[in-house]
């Protein structure tokens, strides 16, 4: 049981983060392609 457990919690932080950095490379692309910054605001 304290394994089953263990793995649930690692499996739902992977997925968490592997979702955080799926949209952050997705956002990064359309970025890339559309012109704009990563993270709002202007540079000049």
């Amino acid at each position: 049981m304290l394994f089953t457990k263990k793995r649930v919690i690692i499996l739902a932080v992977i997925i968490i983060l592997g979702f955080l950095c799926g949209r952050m490379a997705l956002r990064g692309v359309m970025n890339l392609m559309l012109g704009g910054t990563m993270f709002g605001g202007d540079f000049l």
